[in-house]
């Protein structure tokens, strides 16, 4: 999902580049909401392995 936001905040780049506005804009919009779903489910995961005792795998 990380790798989506960062290809959707690529396409924003390229686009505001070019001066399409309304496609940066969309494009930006979408990657902000992947990552902060990314960053939700990073925590939530975090959380969950520490309430069951896991450590890192190594």
């Amino acid at each position: 999902m990380l790798g989506w936001a960062v290809t959707f905040f690529i396409i924003a780049i390229i686009a505001a580049i070019f001066g399409f506005g309304g496609i940066a804009s969309g494009a930006a919009g979408i990657a902000k909401i992947l990552f902060f779903i990314f960053l939700v489910l990073f925590v939530i995961v975090l959380v969950s392995n520490a309430v069951r005792g896991r450590g890192p795998k190594l």
